[in-house]
C-alpha cells in the first residue's frame, strides 16, 4: 500500500539533491518503491488519495493524470525481464534471471524437498527449486489424476508467487511406468526388457510413460536406471537392463521416448525436453551401481579405471548424446571413494569431459550417506558433495539444515560462489530448455492418458517379447508349448499365479512394492489364462495343492507359476537367491504327478537347477507388471517365444559373479539363450 502523505519518506516527498521536482523523476520514483503491479492497483483503487492531495493544493488533476499516465508507461517498461522472454536465447535468459538472483534464491535452486514437507510457506520462504515424490509418496491412497495435478499445481502457485517467481520442478520415480499412481500401466521391470533388445519399443515405452506422468501434472522422472547389474545378489539387479553394457547402450532409447528426439544438429551435452507431453529424464545411478563386492546395495565397486570405463561408462556417453536432462549419482563407492563425494567423475568427467551440460542430482538422503553411520557430520557431507559437482540435492527432509550449513559455508568461503552458479546456471538451463517458464502450470487435457488402452496393449507387447522359454519338453520332438487352448481341465497353481502384486514387483504403488490383487488394475497370470483357454476348458486354480490332489485331479497339464516376493534396493539384497517356500513344494507336487510349465516370475536369475528334471517347460517371466495377458498370449500359442537371456543364469550362487565372456564361464543357461516357438494361431 501507498504510505501516508505525511511520512516524509514518502515518495510523493521525495527530491533531488538538487531540489527538482520533475514529473518523471517523481513518477520514477514511486514506480521502483513498489512492487510494479501491486503499486498500479494501489494507485487505481486510491482514487480517494487523488482528491486529498488536489484538496491540499500540491498537484492540479492534470498533473496528476500525468504522473498516473508515467507511472504506467515505467511500469509497463520495468515488466519486460528478458528471462521470461521465450524469444530471447537460452543462455541470454540464463545469464539475465542469475544476475538477479540472491544467494539465498541460488541455494534455493539448489533444494530438492520431499512432498510431505513441501508446504506453500516452505515453497516461498527458502525459494524450493524442486520437489520430488519418494517411492510410494502419493496426495492420497489411490488418487486420481486430477488430485496430483491439484497438489503439484498448489506448489507451484506458491513457488511463481516469490520475488522472481522461479517454477519449481517436480520429479518422480517412473521406473517401469508411473509406478507410484493408482490405475497406470506398470510396464515389465527393465530386467525384462533387455531380453527384447528393441530399442524402438522401449522408445514407445518411454513415450506412453511421458504421457502418463504428464497426465498427473508431473514433468520430470528419475528414469532411466542403466546400471549394469554384474552380479544379480544385488537387490536392484531387475532395475538393470542386462550385464552386457552394450544392450544397456541400446536400451538408452527409452530417453528419446521420455524427453522427445533432440534435434540433429544440438550442442553435444546440451539437455533436451521437447514440451508439454514430454518429461525431463534421468541417467541413473552414476556410477558403477552395478558393480559391487557380492551386489551389496550402497556398496564399494572394486575395479579398474579401464574397467569402470568399458563397462558401466559407457551407456552414459549414449544418454548424454541424446540430450538427457539431469543424472543422478550412486550411492556406491568406487574404490573406496563415495561417488556422492568424487570430484574427479563428476565435475571432472562428467561435466568436463563429457561435455554434460544438465544437472546433476543426488540420491534420497546422498549427501548423509558420504559418512558412515550417515549424517554423522552434515556439514562435511555438504562440502564434499556439492564441492564434488552435485548441483540439486534430494534432501529431502530436513531442508533448513541443508540450507544454513551450504549458506555459511559459501559466506566464509569454504564453498566458491562459482560452485553455486554452476550449479543453479544447470538447473535453470533444464527448467528453460523443458519450457516450465512458459507452462509451468499443469493441466486435465492428458488425464485420459493415465493407463489408457493403447498403453496397455504396448505393455502387453513388451510381455510377450520379454518372456524366455528356458526348457520346452525332454526332447525338441517333444514340446509341451505352446499349450493346446483345448483340453478336457487344466491345473493353475502357485502363489505367483494370482497375485498382482508379486507380478509388478517392487517400485510399484509403494517403494518396496505389495502382495495380492488389490494394489492397482491390471490382469492376472490366472486371469488370462481363463481369458485364452477355449470356453469348454476347465481351469482349476490351488495355489499350493498337494501331490495327491494333483494325482487324482485328472488335469491334461498344469501352469506353475512362483517366484520371488516384491522388494527394493538393499531389502531385495540375496546371497542364496532361492525361490522361497512353498514354491519348490508346488513345484515338486505338481510336475512329479503332471505335465507342467513353470513359469517363474523373478527380478533376476535364481536358484532352478534343483528343480530342472522335474519341470518339462520352463519359461523366465522377470516382472511382467500390469498386463498378465501377454504371458498368455505366449504360452497358449498366438504369439511365439523370441526372448533371449540379457543375463547369465548361474548353476550355483557360488559361482557369482558370473559374467558373459569371464573365464570359466560355465552357467546353466548362457547368456544369449532362448528357445522359440512358432505361433500357433493369430488374434
Amino acid at each position: 500500500m501507498l504510505r501516508s502523505n505525511q511520512d516524509p519518506h514518502h515518495p510523493l516527498k521525495k527530491k533531488s539533491a538538487s531540489g527538482w521536482s520533475s514529473d518523471k523523476k517523481e513518477c520514477l520514483t514511486l514506480s521502483y518503491s513498489h512492487h510494479h503491479s501491486q503499486l498500479l492497483v494501489s494507485i487505481f483503487q486510491s482514487k480517494s488519495l487523488i482528491w486529498e492531495l488536489e484538496k491540499m493544493g500540491r498537484f492540479s488533476i492534470p498533473k496528476l493524470g500525468f504522473l498516473l499516465l508515467c507511472c504506467l508507461a515505467v511500469v509497463t517498461e520495468a515488466a519486460y525481464v528478458k528471462y521470461k522472454d521465450p524469444k530471447q536465447p537460452l543462455g541470454v535468459r540464463i545469464k539475465d534471471l542469475m544476475s538477479r538472483m540472491t544467494l539465498a534464491e541460488k541455494i534455493g535452486q539448489m533444494t530438492q524437498i520431499e512432498r510431505s514437507v513441501a508446504t506453500p510457506d516452505a515453497m516461498k520462504n527458502y525459494f524450493i527449486g524442486s520437489v520430488l515424490s519418494g517411492g510410494g509418496s502419493v496426495p492420497a491412497p489411490k488418487a486420481t489424476p486430477e488430485t496430483w495435478i491439484e497438489m503439484v499445481n498448489t506448489m507451484q502457485k506458491a513457488a511463481l508467487s516469490t520475488r522472481l517467481g522461479i517454477p519449481m520442478l517436480y520429479g518422480i520415480d517412473a521406473v517401469h511406468g508411473h509406478n507410484n499412481v493408482y490405475k497406470s500401466t506398470i510396464f515389465p521391470h527393465n530386467v525384462g526388457l533387455g531380453v527384447t533388445r528393441d530399442p524402438q519399443l522401449v522408445k514407445k515405452i518411454g513415450d506412453a510413460t511421458a504421457l502418463e506422468v504428464r497426465a498427473t501434472g508431473i514433468p520430470y522422472v528419475f528414469a532411466p536406471c542403466i546400471a549394469v547389474c554384474r552380479d544379480p545378489r544385488w537387490g536392484r539387479c531387475y532395475e538393470s537392463y542386462s550385464e552386457d553394457h552394450k544392450i544397456v547402450q541400446l536400451m538408452t532409447e527409452i530417453i528419446p521416448g521420455l524427453q522427445g528426439e533432440i534435434p540433429a544438429n544440438s550442442k553435444k551435452g546440451v539437455p533436451f525436453v521437447a514440451g508439454k507431453n514430454k518429461v525431463a529424464a534421468c541417467a541413473k545411478h552414476y556410477l558403477g551401481d552395478g558393480g559391487t563386492t557380492k551386489g551389496i546395495n550402497e556398496n564399494n565397486t572394486v575395479i579398474s579405471l579401464n574397467g569402470l570405463l568399458s563397462i558401466h561408462m559407457p551407456a552414459y556417453l549414449n544418454s548424454i548424446s541424446k540430450g538427457v536432462a539431469t543424472v543422478m549419482v550412486s550411492y556406491s563407492s568406487w574404490n573406496g571413494v563415495k561417488m556422492h563425494a568424487n570430484r574427479d567423475l563428476v565435475t571432472g568427467f562428467l561435466k568436463n569431459k563429457l561435455k554434460f551440460r544438465g544437472f546433476v542430482i543426488s540420491d534420497w538422503q546422498g549427501l548423509d550417506r558420504i559418512t558412515s553411520p550417515p549424517h554423522a557430520n552434515y556439514s562435511y557431507s555438504v562440502e564434499a558433495g556439492v564441492g564434488a559437482g552435485i548441483d540439486m540435492i534430494m534432501v529431502p527432509y530436513n531442508f533448513t539444515e541443508f540450507i544454513d550449513d551450504l549458506t555459511y559455508q559459501v559466506e566464509h568461503n569454504i564453498i566458491p560462489m562459482s560452485r553455486i552458479d554452476d550449479a543453479v546456471k544447470r538447473i535453470l538451463r533444464v527448467k528453460f530448455a523443458m519450457g516450465l517458464f512458459e507452462n509451468p502450470m499443469a493441466d486435465n487435457s492428458l488425464v485420459n492418458q493415465l493407463g489408457s488402452q493403447a498403453h496397455r496393449e504396448l505393455a502387453r507387447e513388451a510381455v510377450r517379447k520379454s518372456l524366455v522359454l528356458l526348457k520346452n519338453g525332454e526332447s525338441a520332438d517333444k514340446p509341451l508349448l505352446p499349450l493346446p487352448k483345448k483340453a478336457t481341465k487344466i491345473l493353475v497353481a502357485g502363489t505367483h499365479a494370482d497375485n498382482l502384486g508379486y507380478q509388478c514387483g517392487g517400485w510399484t504403488i509403494t517403494w518396496q512394492g505389495l502382495g495380492g490383487n488389490d494394489l492397482t488394475t491390471g490382469t492376472t497370470i490366472l486371469e488370462a489364462v481363463k481369458n485364452t483357454v477355449d470356453p469348454s476348458t476347465q481351469v482349476v486354480y490351488s495355489q499350493n495343492p498337494d501331490a495327491g490332489f494333483v494325482k487324482s485331479g485328472e488335469f491334461s497339464h498344469a501352469i506353475v507359476v512362483v517366484g520371488e516376493p516384491s522388494y527394493a534396493e538393499t531389502q531385495g539384497d540375496s546371497l542364496n537367491l532361492t525361490i522361497p517356500q512353498p514354491g519348490p513344494d508346488t513345484i515338486y507336487n505338481v510336475c512329479g504327478a503332471v505335465k507342467c510349465v513353470v513359469v517363474v516370475i523373478c527380478g533376476r536369475p535364481v536358484v532352478i537347477q534343483p528343480y530342472l528334471s522335474s519341470i518339462d517347460a520352463l519359461v523366465a517371466a522377470w516382472l511382467p507388471g500390469t498386463e498378465g495377458q501377454g504371458v498368455a498370449d505366449v504360452l497358449f500359442g498366438d504369439y511365439g517365444f523370441t526372448g533371449k537371456l540379457a543375463r547369465t543364469w548361474f548353476k550355483t550362487v557360488d559361482q557369482l559373479p558370473m559374467n558373459v565372456g569371464d573365464p570359466h564361464y560355465d552357467p546353466l543357461f548362457p547368456f544369449g539363450f532362448g528357445l522359440t516357438t512358432e505361433p500357433t494361431s493369430h488374434n
